[in-house]
């Protein structure tokens, strides 16, 4: 983590590198993201954290009907027999799963309100945990012959699974995603749509969030409860641990059996589909604030803010006021349609009462990529003062790093002021991750001795594997609890395996990455 000077008075009480579990709950705080409910495990989510979430909705939104996905919407509820129909799924989700058992409370003895016993539901319903089961249903119904096929349907909707320890964004008992799903006639079709929803997520992330991730498959053990195969994007948070920010699954005709999906195929013979899911969620949210926050609150990329630009008039009560905030119109006029990171810029004229300074402090912990400040002395000289979020102090003296620029300058120069400091963050974030790779490590005493000697934020390591299955991939799966590490993924594109097993001694046949994690 960089140190920003000693000289400099962060907005911020807490550091990222004296308590970043501390940190990260205040940032969620001061930037005003959300706040807890009064239910366990469930956040409100507060306009501006939600107006980031539309933001990337709407970019994700526009790549999934690109990849000719249409949007559908299924219900909250689905029946216990569906999950029965599927023992590996329901395994995966049993210990998670919400139940509605009643449709009606009544007054009990003590005066509150209980379950009316006879109100109980013939068969117990399911908060939506994910929609496999209740969207294959559908699917066995719209699906008759190859002309139906592919089936490409996605859902932007909420889920509920019953976490024992929350955080907010992270993990919590109920949160916001999107979930694609999709059937094919062939395992070659649908590997194809698994590898295209992977790289519609890095994609996306990479370029939207500016959070830079590692594509690849996950090992047996981390596979969707069901899948035939699991691949994610990772990546790395400013403390070294993993963030899984996006799956991807081929399900193989797994589901399709269970549901019965099936398809005349062109010689008239009845087959059952190869079918997908792929899914991310608000935890993006969190991965955000822990890939690019900072000691004095969150800094949003660019593509994601809902506010790219925020102009505070210096208004104090006197009569220049009303030409301050007719000079702040104007300038939001003159920029109003500018194009920037491929679309019109969002603007907000903050006329909020206030004293400005106090207001730039507020926008600073949220994040807002420009915050802009006019008063009667910028007014008289044709400028504005221009704070940027990713350039916030000046390090020679510890004050903010305020530029003083031409009204006109800053019009002309605004898109490719937001299109530097998109890539900047990426950059700077990129750099921190492959920093804090390390490789060419053989033996697992090297894997324990490295992550307890780098301190509270050790990075990842790469270690090659022998890809062991059944009773040997458990004891590999205790080994790596013991010293509370997981395996992240194999890495698309990693070099080929030249080495043995740290595990077991036998040839290595891939690469892993190996880290704590989120």
């Amino acid at each position: 983590m960089a140190n920003t000077g000693s000289n400099i008075r962060h907005a911020l009480n807490v550091k990222r590198e004296d308590d970043f579990a501390k940190w990260y709950q205040e940032v969620i705080s001061a930037a005003d993201l959300a706040e807890e409910s009064g239910v366990r495990g469930c956040m409100v989510i507060k306009p501006w954290g939600y107006g980031i979430w539309e933001r990337v909705q709407r970019l994700m939104d526009d790549r999934i009907k690109a990849a000719g996905v249409q949007n559908t919407y299924f219900p909250i509820f689905i029946p216990l027999a569906n999950f029965e129909r599927e023992a590996e799924h329901v395994e995966g989700f049993a210990k998670e799963m919400a139940v509605v058992t009643h449709h009606r409370l009544i007054a009990g003895k003590d005066g509150g309100l209980i379950p009316d016993p006879e109100a109980k539901l013939e068969e117990p319903l399911v908060v939506r945990p994910t929609s496999e089961t209740i969207i294959g249903d559908a699917m066995a119904r719209w699906i008759q012959s190859w002309r139906n096929l592919p089936l490409k349907i996605n859902q932007w909707s909420n889920v509920v699974r019953w976490e024992m320890r929350t955080r907010m964004f992270l993990r919590t008992s109920e949160f916001l995603w999107q979930e694609g799903h999709t059937a094919h006639a062939t395992k070659e079709e649908a590997l194809e749509e698994t590898h295209r929803a992977l790289e519609m997520y890095r994609a996306c992330v990479e370029e939207d969030l500016a959070m830079p991730v590692i594509a690849g498959e996950k090992p047996e053990n981390e596979r969707f409860p069901g899948a035939d195969e699991t691949w994610s994007i990772e990546a790395m948070m400013q403390d070294g641990k993993a963030l899984q920010a996006g799956t991807s699954h081929y399900l193989g005709t797994n589901f399709s059996t269970a549901a019965g999906i099936q398809y005349q195929d062109r010689e008239g013979v009845q087959q059952h589909c190869h079918t997908t899911s792929w899914g991310t969620s608000t935890r993006l949210i969190g991965g955000v604030v822990m890939t690019h926050g900072d000691d004095d609150g969150l800094r949003v990329p660019p593509r994601i803010a809902p506010h790219q630009i925020i102009i505070l008039p210096m208004l104090r009560d006197k009569p220049e006021d009303e030409a301050v905030l007719a000079y702040c119109e104007e300038l939001q006029a003159s920029i109003r349609g500018t194009n920037a990171c491929g679309e019109s810029v969002r603007i907000l004229l903050d006329k909020s009462p206030g004293k400005a300074t106090a207001k730039r402090w507020d926008w600073v912990r949220k994040g807002a990529p420009i915050i802009v400040e006019v008063g009667p002395r910028d007014m008289e000289n044709g400028k504005v003062a221009m704070l940027r979020r990713d350039q916030l102090w000046n390090a020679d003296n510890g004050k903010p790093a305020m530029q003083f620029i031409k009204r006109e300058e800053f019009a002309d120069g605004l898109s490719a002021l937001l299109e530097d400091i998109q890539t900047r963050i990426f950059k700077e974030a990129q750099d921190r991750r492959d920093t804090n790779i390390t490789r060419g490590v053989t033996q697992w005493d090297e894997v324990t001795e490295f992550f307890a000697s780098q301190g509270k934020y050790p990075g990842w390591v790469e270690v090659q594997w022998s890809k062991p299955t059944g009773a040997a991939l458990e004891k590999v799966v205790e080994k790596l609890k013991g010293e509370k590490l997981t395996i992240r993924n194999v890495p698309l594109g990693s070099d080929a395996s030249d080495g043995t097993c740290i595990f077991t001694g036998d040839p290595a046949v891939e690469r892993i990455l190996v880290a704590r994690a989120y």
